[in-house]
């Protein structure tokens, strides 16, 4: 059996930048990843899907981004080349293609079971990313056979969809900029609104992302921390949606109100299906209304109290009123009587750590920890929304929750475990 003091299950920008400071603490590790290629998650998305938050943000820890267009917002295929220079500058000691199909304690460490034989370690991360398994609702058992379904995760282009018009289900980053597209693209768009909140491209001067990361980077030191999961008002806020907003053709805001005005069809929420009848909430306007509110009652108050406490001359808000247009809209729609060929569900994903035969995830299968030290001693996780903050997920947070798991592995490594 291969032995291995730390494995790294995952490498996409979570598991390369836990394997950048596992060197720089000279910790034996491998770094494994199902994907023939590097890239990670990326791999998986649509064409055309850019950052949404701008370049400046992408901080992987010993190669933060360099390039000529700080602001600007890389599309999904030049990240997934970025991740494969960082593997290469890091010198990452990679093995693609080995798919862990289990992962059981042993010995005082673990035995990862995989396709190409078993691997044995004293410490094992969990960096396979908060996108593991597509959620769509029971409902969509109840759509007819001959109405295409795809999920957000299947999604790479208009073309793929099938002919006719198109019912995008779920307004959060994916499900509005799919839309979006959709739309551009030509086709009758039909849109059932969640509850995602939106974020302004720009606030007072510079883009919105620029502000947060201000104050993810420097806000404690003026009294104004970053919010951590201890902030959250339950653990399944963990997993709300991400509010959404474009990085494509240079960024800009995505304005639902505006949607209908171009000719979208927005619906409530999608709450059943009867053949080819589905029902929406009659709560349209409300939902419009707490898309618009979430950035004021939550991004807004925090970047303000960021700019008073650093004593920053900032100027003020431009931004102009939000819309008071009320789309026209029903509780009821007759999919073939709309000529709709395909349901495209933009309902998020589910952590799937079922292969990991470790008693340490709550009823929500994500692992009890702290800041990604989970409660069996060597098992880490990192790269997990709120994780320890939002950011935690993301280009922006990535870098310090791994140096923190590094610097607990590191400390404990030589201490004997009981077996």
């Amino acid at each position: 059996m291969e032995k291995i003091d730390t494995l790294v299950i995952g490498a996409g920008q979570a598991g390369l930048s836990t394997s950048y400071w596992l060197s720089k603490a000279g910790v034996e590790h491998l770094v494994v990843d199902r994907r023939d290629r590097l890239g990670g998650g990326w791999n998986d998305r649509w064409d055309s899907l850019h950052l949404v938050a701008p370049n400046f943000t992408v901080m992987l820890p010993g190669m933060p981004y360099a390039g000529p267009d700080p602001d600007g917002f890389m599309p999904r295929a030049e990240v997934v080349e970025h991740l494969a220079e960082y593997a290469s500058v890091i010198d990452a000691p990679l093995r693609l293609g080995v798919d862990v199909e289990r992962l059981e304690p042993a010995d005082g460490g673990f035995v990862a079971h995989t396709g190409s034989g078993a691997i044995a370690a004293r410490n094992v991360v969990l960096a396979t990313g908060p996108y593991q398994r597509p959620k769509t609702p029971p409902l969509s058992r109840q759509i007819p056979a001959h109405v295409r379904q795809l999920h957000s995760a299947d999604y790479r282009r208009p073309q793929q969809v099938a002919d006719g018009a198109v019912l995008v289900v779920g307004t959060g980053q994916s499900g509005a900029q799919i839309a979006e597209e959709l739309h551009d693209a030509g086709r009758e768009v039909h849109l059932a609104v969640s509850e995602c909140s939106a974020v302004p491209r720009r606030y007072r001067g510079h883009d919105s992302h620029w502000w947060l990361t201000q104050v993810f980077l420097h806000g404690a030191e003026v009294g104004v921390p970053f919010p951590t999961a201890a902030d959250l008002p339950s653990p399944a806020a963990r997993f709300s949606c991400n509010a959404h907003v474009s990085g494509k053709d240079g960024g800009h805001d995505i304005d639902l109100r505006e949607f209908a005005r171009r000719g979208m069809r927005l619906y409530g929420r999608l709450e059943s299906a009867d053949g080819t009848t589905v029902r929406f909430s009659d709560d349209l306007n409300e939902r419009l209304a707490r898309a618009e509110t979430g950035f004021e009652e939550k991004g807004r108050p925090l970047i303000d109290a960021y700019i008073t406490a650093a004593g920053l001359d900032a100027p003020p808000d431009d931004r102009p009123p939000a819309g008071t247009f009320v789309p026209p809209t029903a509780t009821e729609l007759d999919l073939d009587a709309a000529g709709i060929g395909t349901v495209l569900w933009a309902t998020g994903f589910r952590l799937d750590f079922s292969w990991v035969d470790v008693p340490v995830f709550d009823e929500w299968g994500y692992p009890r920890h702290t800041r990604g030290v989970t409660e069996h001693p060597g098992l880490y996780a990192v790269g997990l929304p709120w994780l320890h903050s939002e950011p935690s997920s993301l280009f922006l947070g990535i870098a310090a929750d791994a140096a923190h798991i590094t610097d607990h592995l590191t400390l404990t490594s030589w201490t004997p475990r009981a077996g």
